[in-house]
């Protein structure tokens, strides 16, 4: 945790002009669609217990600046929300780096007529004072920035940071704070922003950080408010913060108030869903889980195997991957090599539906299935060595989530899986079918691994130039989402809205696990290196990706934590 009374600087701006400089707003290729009527969805608020709040997505711009020394740099940009609605009081102030499109929110509040069982206060009130925490102590009267932490009172929280370009105190009615029980613990997420003073008497910068609630699972609470976090420490992303906190929807009713019914979900997937495109020279293509199923897989263990029923209604459910049961291709060769292939023409996105961000977001996640991973091509220092058996595994589960807004149902960003990692993608930076609000999405060649854009991405250590390429294309081969999938799960609807597919309850691999004999891999790959470079058996079992010392099946969605988790990143 970082306390107030290390964080308080200011800076010279030696490295730092003044500039007119402004990102353009961004908004998606078409219009948000009219989503069908029913409850609380889109309605442009959302009530949190004792407060409810709406979401402010356009600014006036306080301050910016351009960083100089680094090329490219592009600096960053304070502001504050703009036509807040009557009744409703800001909260904090937002934040990003110049170098991409103008795209951020900030929740403002404002209380509800609910008298509070427990005495504790009015679930808003003004701060006692301001800290300041960082000021360009600029010479320039026009261009200076000063950034301010609003003090709350007792039992209170301070939601954000507050900007102004004039070195007078903001007014305490500028900002609110938030009784304390209505709050969760935040973290720091990426780092927006940072800036060296050279020429202070002290070494010091300015660093400047997204905020995301600690807990981020299907049912916590907390509520991304949009503010920033800034700091003159020593800081790393995901710490714990006791400064800043972020809101918190108090009843898990309210959790599901803004979610959308089926009918909602079923437009958001035609609006939004991805067209999913495969590598030109992809030979592992996705199938249908049915498909997978009668074509002769097996379900093993070490007593016996039997062929899968055709909806997997003979899987063992529930428990834990205990080892004791794995999923098998036919035991003809004939037949194997047929399932490796896939079946292109039966595939189909496999849909979970949950609350993200204590019910302020909509996450859909899209799974795809594949029969088959297939063999790695690694990249050695300058030569590209295509594996016989590298990478290989039966089964691949790969998805990609949209997060939703449930304010308005606006795309607001997509996380991508990419084998045992991932990451979020904000919709500014997708790529989209012409005139729909449908991004595309690139899976990788044998590894079926997902990226927003076509290129080479190189998995695993970069060290002596050593990793697993993923290559990402546009060919024919596609899906489209928004027509060719089921939903299988959204737990959010209550029990019975959703009939679960038998094979969402296997816990287990959907593989077998498979030993290589490692040296073969191993001197496969270091004979392409000259012969005067030597590696110690520890470096060379940290340089090689996992995947080189066998195969193992992967586990099913429901068993990955992202299911009823937030996404890796």
């Amino acid at each position: 945790m970082v306390s107030c009374d290390c964080l308080c600087w200011s800076s010279d701006l030696s490295e730092t002009e003044f500039c007119s400089f402004e990102p353009e707003p961004f908004s998606l290729p078409s219009p948000i669609h009219i989503w069908p009527q029913g409850e609380g969805y889109a309605e442009g608020k959302i009530c949190l217990g004792e407060i409810d709040v709406m979401k402010i997505t356009t600014f006036d711009v306080i301050w910016n600046s351009k960083k100089l020394g680094k090329k490219g740099a592009d600096g960053v940009a304070f502001y504050k929300p703009a036509r807040i609605p009557e009744g409703y009081f800001c909260l904090g102030h937002y934040c990003q780096s110049n170098n991409r499109p103008l795209r951020g929110y900030l929740l403002v509040a404002r209380e509800l007529l609910v008298v509070s069982e427990s005495n504790l206060g009015s679930p808003l009130s003004d701060p006692l004072d301001y800290t300041l925490m960082w000021n360009t102590d600029s010479n320039h009267d026009t261009s200076c920035c000063y950034v301010w932490l609003p003090i709350p009172p007792e039992g209170y929280k301070s939601m954000g940071f507050v900007v102004t370009d004039c070195r007078e105190k903001p007014g305490l009615e500028v900002v609110k704070c938030v009784r304390s029980d209505l709050t969760e613990v935040c973290e720091t997420e990426d780092m927006i922003f940072e800036s060296y003073s050279k020429n202070s008497k002290k070494s010091s910068c300015l660093r400047v950080w997204n905020m995301r609630p600690w807990q981020r699972g299907m049912w916590d609470c907390g509520v991304s408010v949009g503010t920033f976090f800034c700091t003159s420490t020593s800081h790393s992303s995901g710490t714990e913060l006791d400064i800043i906190a972020c809101l918190k929807n108090i009843d898990s009713k309210q959790i599901i108030s803004a979610m959308p019914n089926q009918s909602q979900v079923h437009s958001l997937i035609r609006q939004y869903g991805p067209r999913v495109f495969f590598h030109p020279d992809e030979i592992y293509m996705p199938s249908s889980v049915q498909w997978f199923f009668e074509s002769g897989t097996r379900i093993c263990s070490l007593k016996n195997n039997n062929l899968i029923d055709w909806d997997g209604a003979n899987l063992p459910e529930g428990g834990a991957n205990d080892g004791e049961y794995w999923i098998d291709l036919p035991e003809e060769e004939e037949k194997r090599d047929v399932v490796k292939k896939g079946n292109l023409e039966s595939a189909k996105l496999y849909i979970h539906v949950k609350p993200a961000l204590g019910g302020t977001f909509t996450d859909i996640a899209m799974w795809i299935f594949c029969p088959f991973n297939g063999p790695s091509t690694i990249k050695a220092s300058l030569v590209n060595i295509e594996m016989s058996k590298v990478g290989e595994h039966v089964g691949d589960w790969e998805h990609f989530s949209l997060r939703i807004s449930n304010f308005n149902g606006e795309l607001w960003s997509m996380y991508v899986s990419q084998h045992s990692g991932g990451g979020w993608v904000d919709a500014s930076q997708l790529e989209f079918i012409e005139g729909e609000n449908r991004p595309l999405v690139y899976s990788s060649k044998s590894g079926h691994a997902c990226f927003p854009h076509t290129g080479c991405y190189i998995q695993g250590t970069t060290k002596f130039g050593i990793g697993l390429r993923n290559d990402a294309a546009k060919s024919k081969y596609y899906i489209d989402s928004n027509i060719r999938y089921e939903i299988v799960a959204a737990e959010y609807l209550g029990d019975g809205a959703v009939k679960e597919p038998h094979w969402l309850q296997y816990m287990r691999q959907w593989g077998p696990t498979v030993q290589y004999n490692t040296w073969v891999e191993i001197d496969k790959i270091m004979s392409h290196f000259p012969t005067f470079i030597r590696f110690s058996v520890d470096v060379l079992f940290e340089l090689f990706p996992t995947e080189i010392y066998g195969e193992e099946g992967p586990t099913g969605p429901k068993e990955k934590d992202n299911w009823f988790g937030d996404e890796r990143c």
